[in-house]
């Protein structure tokens, strides 16, 4: 059986979601989002922070992954894992993963992000965050992917209500 790469399938694509009406479609669907690089308490003057804020105001459940503050136990009040993995296994299925890593550390949580039993359905990378390498790899393995588009933006502008 030949592979999507040997073969010239580009049917991956059709998880690569720009379509502005699919967005909102799947903003409305999240209740469980985990934030991969979520900052703490601390930096609430942050997108980082506020927009998984918003997010939790908002009735989603927010899951903290943060990628530095080892110390820390807890952010917003729900307990942090370290790896979206671990998350998934704890916290049972991810709607999606809402990302804030710089484009050039992306590519190096996505075989976290697949190893996650369920996968999430969703990777979102953040406003000014694209990573084609790992999007494509994503997008590949099933998974959708939103590049370039805050999520608190989006989630207000899909008519979602706090």
């Amino acid at each position: 059986m030949a592979t999507a790469a040997a073969s010239g399938d580009d049917s991956w694509r059709a998880n690569i979601i720009e379509d502005d009406a699919e967005v909102a479609k799947l903003v409305r669907s999240f209740k469980k989002v985990a934030v991969l690089g979520i900052k703490t308490e601390r930096q609430a003057d942050q997108p980082a922070f506020y927009v998984a804020e918003f997010l939790k105001n908002a009735g989603v459940q927010v899951v903290p992954v943060p990628t530095y503050y080892p110390d820390v136990t807890a952010i917003l009040g729900a307990p942090v894992f370290r790896t979206i993995a671990a998350a998934a296994a704890a916290e049972g299925a991810l709607d999606c993963v809402d990302v804030f890593r710089r484009p050039s550390d992306v590519e190096s949580h996505v075989p976290d992000i697949l190893a996650a039993v369920p996968r999430p359905r969703v990777v979102w990378l953040q406003s000014g965050i694209r990573c084609p390498p790992a999007e494509e790899a994503l997008a590949r393995a099933g998974v959708a992917v939103v590049a370039d588009r805050c999520l608190m933006v989006e989630h207000r502008a899909a008519g979602s209500r706090l």
